[in-house]
Formats: C-alpha cells, structure tokens, sequence
C-alpha cells in the first residue's frame, strides 16, 4: 500500500497483507510453526548470512507476525516494526540494542513502576546508568547528558500521573547531541499520536493495551522510524564488528538495510540470540484489535473526558488530571486524549482504597486500555516498588486513583463513580 496515501483508519485495516496466495483467505492466518523450509542449502546459508531476507525460525520471524509489524510501521510512519513478548521486552531489548556496559541514558521521571524498577534496579546491575530527570525540564536534561550517553527516553503520556510529554522538545535536544529518541506511546495510540512525525526515532508499544483492546493477549512492538544515522563511532553496537555476524558492522555492511540497522540488529541479535518472541496466535489477536482502534479511540477520548470533566466538579474530590486537560493536548492529542483518568479523593489513601473496594461496574486490575472501564490503586499496586519519596517525585501522592475509562455507556460508568464516592 506505500504507492497511495491512505488515512490511517485504513491502514489499520489493510497495511502489510494480502489475501493469502496459496488458499486466497481474506484474514491473516495464523501461522502455528516452529521452523520453515529451505529451497536448497545455498537458500538457507543465504538466509543466515544475511544476504537474502524470508523466514528462517519462528523465534525470528513468523507471517502472522509480519503483518502486525508492517502494519505498525505503515500507522506510526516508521520504516520498520518488531514485536515482542512484551512491552517490558519492548522497552529492555530496545535500550540494550543500543547501549552496553558504562553507556548512560536519560529518562524522564515520570514512568511506569515497571519501566522505573527496569531503568533504576536491573539495567544498571548490567552496567548501564540510567539519569532520571523532571518531563519537559530541558535544562534538567541537557544537564544529564554526557559523553556517556546514548538515548533520551520518555512517554508521551506518564503512568500514572498523565504528564504530556513535549516531545518536540525532547527532539530538538536529541538531534543536538545527536541521539535517538525513544517514545513510549503506548497511551496514545497512532490514531491519537504519531511521535514519529515530532521527531523520535523509535517508538514503543505495549500492545497489550489499547491496541489489542479487549485484555486477551500480552506482547509489545518497536517501531524504527529509519531516521536515525548509527554511524557515529559512539554507538559501538552498530560501528565495531560483530563477533556473531562474522565481523558484520550494522551500520555499514546491510546495504539499503543500513537505514533500519536499529531493526535489524533487533532481531537479529535480540530475538535470534535472547529470544523474546510473540506467539503468533498473540499477533493475531493484536491485528483484530488494530481493526476498529480508530472507533475505540474515539469512543475512549470521549467517555475519558465526560469522566474527568464529572469528577472536577463532585465534592470529594481533591483534584483530577486528564492528558485533555493539558495544555500540551491541543498539540499533541487534536484528535482525543483516550481514555485515562486519575484523581484524588479528600481523606487520602485510606478513603482511596474504600473507593476501589466498593465501586460497581469497574474492575480492580493492572491493565488499562481494555474494553472494559478498570480502576486501580497504584501507590499500593503497581508502583508498589517505588519509595514513597520516588513516588511523590513520579508525580502519584498516596490518595491517587488510576482509572482506565472503557466503552461502556458514559453515563452508567459516572452512576457508578458517583455511587461510589458518595459512600465515601
């Protein structure tokens, strides 16, 4: 579909695929195999010797697969896709594929707990520090950066404290210094936000959130805008030779591939060696949600600030923030700010958890973006693992609630909110 430009509800629809040569099916299969065949053994020392690309081993590469991460590429604008495991896979394998023992990386502060515990406990057992730094604090940023560092990472959208990411912002500083720029999208999906088109380099998703839709399956994608030069000598990874490849320099020796080196030596090096591989049958599921993201985007957008808009005006409530709320939002999210809300009740945490406890139609669960309105009390669950001191800094006092608003009749999801807090 790259010889026409088609808008990006169809997209969603059609990128990556067409009907099956072989049984003409119009729907992607589902491709339940472990390994492919060779034409010949030349075909196959092709394959593994990078000179020809097609299926090897489904730890690589899967059909069912390739049609998610082409259709990703086509929606975020990127030149490439991989998806993995996981969005935790996602977020690790994209910072080791760029940075190795005694690299740096800057990150705003502002993270999921997972993403957090990942950059502040594992990666630096590996030898890889991680500078946290206040979002949209430029000079805080500029500051951190040092001869050591290889990245700047935010979200466009914090969890859970809703900060609006300036990536504009981010992406003058990067290019300055020059280096990549990676984005956490995963709550604003592509129907809402294109990081690429603001200036990242590489985005990432859980798509087990909004993308997928309806909490049936775990995985996670990174996109490669193919925009980003790795021949600078500072990112070794991708100028010294492999010892895997033969000597294979990444950003040199691929040829036309030297453009998505990012990609390549992802799954070449990440997937083939470490294996953080999504089963098919999960890629399937996320291809049905990317289908209808565009009407459930919208239908999020606008349940999420019917929501947010209800809790500013109720009497126990302390505050509210919704990414709408934002200045920023006019920018970024034109289109809807999705479906995240979080709020704080008077009385504190103890009133908080009262709240979570006791409400009707929202399910207590650590997920967001499912079909189904959720609710959750970080501070005990999700980002349980940080200080109370870091989770003052990552913007989430101790009364927050975090809700992720559904597709449920907006007014049955304010009934139960009201009902709810009226009992508090």
């Amino acid at each position: 579909m790259s010889d026409k430009h088609y808008h990006i509800e169809t997209l969603a629809i059609h990128a990556g695929q067409v009907p099956d040569p072989t049984t003409l099916s119009r729907a992607v299969p589902v491709y339940r195999t472990t390994a492919y065949a060779f034409k010949s053994s030349q075909h196959g020392a092709d394959l593994f010797a990078l000179r020809e690309s097609g299926n090897i081993y489904a730890r690589l590469m899967n059909p069912t697969e390739d049609v998610l991460e082409k259709r990703l590429a086509a929606l975020e604008g990127g030149k490439a896709a991989l998806a993995l495991s996981s969005g935790t896979a996602a977020i690790y394998f994209t910072i080791t594929n760029i940075a190795r023992q005694g690299d740096e990386i800057v990150a705003a502060n502002n993270l999921y707990g997972g993403t957090y515990t990942q950059f502040d406990a594992i990666l630096p057992q590996q030898g890889i520090k991680v500078n946290f730094t206040p979002v949209n604090d430029f000079a805080a940023v500029e500051a951190a950066i040092n001869e050591h560092t290889r990245a700047i990472y935010i979200e466009t959208v914090g969890n859970p404290g809703l900060d609006v990411a300036d990536i504009d912002g981010y992406a003058v500083i990067a290019k300055k210094h020059h280096l990549p720029l990676i984005v956490d999208s995963t709550f604003t999906p592509p129907t809402l936000l294109r990081p690429i088109e603001h200036g990242a380099n590489l985005v990432i998703h859980s798509l087990s959130k909004w993308i997928g839709g309806h909490g049936t399956a775990i995985g996670g994608a990174v996109i490669d805008a193919g925009n980003f030069d790795w021949t600078d000598p500072k990112f070794a990874l991708y100028n010294e030779p492999d010892r895997g490849y033969h000597g294979l320099r990444f950003a040199h020796d691929l040829g036309p591939g030297n453009e998505i080196a990012f990609a390549l030596r992802l799954r070449t090096v990440g997937l083939r060696n470490q294996g953080p591989t999504l089963a098919p049958d999960a890629a399937w599921i996320f291809l049905q949600g990317l289908e209808s993201l565009a009407l459930r985007t919208a239908k999020h957008s606008e349940n999420g600030r019917a929501v947010a808009e209800f809790l500013q005006k109720h009497p126990k409530v302390a505050w509210v923030k919704y990414p709408g709320f934002n200045p920023l939002s006019e920018k970024y999210l034109p289109d809807g700010a999705n479906g995240m809300v979080v709020f704080g009740v008077k009385g504190g945490a103890k009133e908080a958890q009262k709240l979570v406890d006791s409400v009707d139609l929202f399910t207590i669960i650590a997920n967001v973006g499912d079909a189904k309105s959720l609710i959750i009390h970080p501070a005990s669950t999700t980002h349980s693992q940080l200080s109370e001191e870091d989770q003052i800094k990552a913007g989430l006092p101790p009364e927050l609630i975090r809700l992720s608003i559904g597709l449920e009749n907006k007014d049955d999801i304010i009934g139960a909110l009201d009902e709810a807090l009226n009992r508090i």
